[in-house]
């Protein structure tokens, strides 16, 4: 036994049904090597990777419409990779990253699920460089600005991996630290632009959650579509 338990999902997106194999709900916890600890990952923030969370859900949504064409693509904190895998179905460029250390074997794991082909996966804490990396065209994540800290680490990584006319999508459910990290990526020479999307059945407008694109030049005339 792994010390933990998991569920099954199917999760409808861009007109595909996936499988997801996720943790069984939020009280689950298992480190018997304290690699989670050695990482930073505390007891109560452990589960959160495992879990088919809103604001995944909206980005892996946007991910199945948008223009892939010729770009390199990192997700960042995929979690359980639901954009990694979509993306994947579609034959994107793309590399799924995370710091749990349960996050590249659940990747795997669902991609069999779904006869995808591996996702090529890397350990990537966003205060670490990591010169091996790359440059990429498009960086996305969900959920991503949830403590203050990540504001600076997330521009951090963006300085270090983006290319000079990348893209960042960011999926936030109305966390207060999306302002800060606005500011950050502005004193880089980005845009910002903001959709207000329904993250759940139970939203009512006007949507707290938003899709946020971040360019250099002009922001993006057309923005992919999330959960209406």
């Amino acid at each position: 036994m792994p010390g933990y338990t998991t569920r099954m999902h199917t999760v409808r997106l861009g007109g595909h049904d996936y499988r997801i194999r996720a943790l069984s709900d939020l009280q689950q916890f298992a480190d018997p090597t304290r690699c989670a600890q050695r990482a930073g990952i505390s007891s109560a923030l452990w589960s959160l990777f495992g879990q088919v969370w809103p604001s995944g859900r909206v980005l892996a949504e946007a991910m199945s419409s948008f223009d892939i064409r010729g770009k390199r693509i990192l997700e960042l904190g995929c979690g359980l990779g639901l954009s990694s895998l979509v993306l994947t179905q579609r034959g994107a460029d793309v590399v799924a990253s995370d710091h749990h250390p349960l996050a590249e074997s659940f990747l795997a794991y669902n991609a069999g699920l779904n006869d995808l082909p591996a996702v090529t996966y890397r350990d990537l804490p966003w205060a670490i460089p990591d010169d091996s990396l790359g440059r990429f065209d498009l960086i996305i994540g969900s959920d991503i600005l949830y403590e203050r800290d990540h504001a600076a680490q997330i521009a951090a990584v963006m300085q270090r991996h983006a290319h000079p006319d990348a893209e960042l999508l960011v999926t936030d459910p109305g966390r207060g630290n999306s302002g800060p990290f606005t500011r950050a990526m502005v004193a880089q020479g980005y845009a910002v632009t903001e959709q207000r999307s329904r993250f759940n059945e139970k939203d009512v407008a006007p949507f707290r959650g938003r899709l946020l694109s971040y360019r250099r030049g002009t922001p993006m005339a057309h923005p992919p579509q999330a959960l209406q």
